[in-house]
């Protein structure tokens, strides 16, 4: 494997530790502390993720145009710079600089994704690209796995500020390691020659290759409605398992935790299994475990005196999900993209993924202030996923090619 890309999956642990240790967390303050409720934390935390579905049209296009690495770790620097916001503002519990934050992160993320999937798709091919998106995905679990057990313990010790400021001050330490580390791809030493092109010749010819590609946009659409179930994971999932089941900090954070342990163990040997098979089959298999996970969960929280096993199950059902579903997320929008047109794709892709999360965090938050039994919320937010799975293999499979739809 490249070392750039070792160097990546190890900027991500500490990326990751830095990111997890306050982020996981912001709805429950927006809850516990400045006492939100259910429907303005949805539409709240979606409002965050509006500033980059206006960006990530664009990032694919900027990375192309000005190159993975600058791209990427400019992105960091923003990022790191928004979470250290955030603890600001949390210690003067300042509403509208939490959100601004937040937004900041949001948007440097938007910035970073497309521009690191390229830089990784720049530096492998096949397999090894599914590795090397498998590798980066391990490191930032791990790092997920330290920062949100440390996060969920120290909260209720020290406070989300101080929690804050120290995720701040990592992020600032992982951007600076990988600038110093991480080389120019292929692609950038091209393009500083003059010699690597988009396909499209400029911005204008790289709408008309994406309007082009119909079966692309299909599998992006898929992909955005299937993110109403499955991203009820990252806000609705913690939020419930606190403030209805009555799970406390700590417990959320080792609930996290574990989730990223079973990454780092599971998802190479997953990878692994997964070589040959289509992504397409991938995608409704890993759909599958998160909309079982999600259910088992609304059933088995009937009875509080195992609330906590309960959640403990739930997380490795879905986790489960997310190693099989990571595949096809992370590897597919490259293969499918024309040579000088990577980073563009993945940029329309995340885009796709952004509108599929907003509406998933405003349904989540909506489903909550209803005030329905358990199973019965869980069953509604996992509705989205069956016509996505449908549409899905009715008229997005036929569409790829058998290479590029192999992991």
């Amino acid at each position: 494997m490249d070392r750039n890309i070792r160097w990546l999956a190890f900027g991500a642990v500490v990326r990751a530790t830095g990111l997890s240790l306050i982020s996981p967390f912001i709805a429950l303050y927006l809850r516990n502390v400045l006492g939100l409720g259910y429907l303005q934390i949805g539409l709240l935390v979606a409002l965050l993720a509006v500033l980059p579905i206006t960006i990530l049209p664009f990032a694919g296009a900027i990375a192309d145009r000005l190159g993975r690495r600058p791209v990427f770790l400019v992105s960091l620097a923003l990022e790191a710079g928004g979470v250290l916001a955030t603890g600001a503002s949390m210690h003067a519990q300042f509403l509208v600089g939490v959100l601004a934050a937040g937004s900041l992160v949001s948007a440097a993320g938007a910035i970073g994704g497309p521009a690191l999937s390229a830089y990784v798709a720049d530096l492998a091919q096949g397999a090894d690209r599914t590795e090397g998106f498998t590798w980066f995905r391990i490191g930032w679990n791990l790092g997920f796995t330290t920062g949100v057990f440390a996060g969920g313990a120290l909260i209720g010790v020290i406070g989300f500020p101080e929690v804050g400021f120290a995720a701040g001050a990592v992020l600032i330490a992982s951007t600076s390691l990988l600038a110093l580390v991480l080389e120019p791809t292929p692609y950038d030493r091209d393009r500083a020659r003059g010699i690597a092109r988009p396909t499209g010749g400029s911005r204008a010819g790289t709408w008309n290759v994406l309007a082009r590609d119909r079966g692309f946009l299909l599998f992006c659409a898929v992909f955005a409605v299937l993110e109403l179930s499955v991203n009820q994971w990252q806000t609705t999932f913690p939020l419930y398992a606190n403030t209805v089941v009555g799970l406390p900090y700590a417990d959320i954070g080792l609930g996290l935790a574990l989730n990223g342990v079973l990454v780092v163990v599971a998802q190479a040997p997953t990878t692994r299994a997964a070589h040959g098979h289509r992504h397409t089959s991938l995608m409704v298999l890993g759909t599958a475990l998160y909309v079982g996970g999600f259910l088992f969960f609304g059933v088995v929280e009937l009875w509080r005196s195992i609330a906590l096993a309960g959640f403990l199950a739930a997380v490795l059902v879905l986790t489960m999900g997310e190693n099989v579903l990571s595949i096809p997320t992370s590897t597919l929008p490259s293969n499918v993209a024309p040579a000088g047109e990577v980073g563009a794709y993945n940029g329309a892709f995340f885009a796709f993924l952004s509108i599929g999360q907003v509406l998933a965090t405003t349904l989540g938050g909506l489903v909550l202030a209803l005030g329905l039994s358990s199973p019965v919320t869980w069953a509604i937010l996992m509705v989205p996923a069956v016509p996505a799975l449908l549409v899905g293999q009715r008229w997005v499979v036929p569409r790829i090619s058998a290479t590029a739809n192999r992991a």
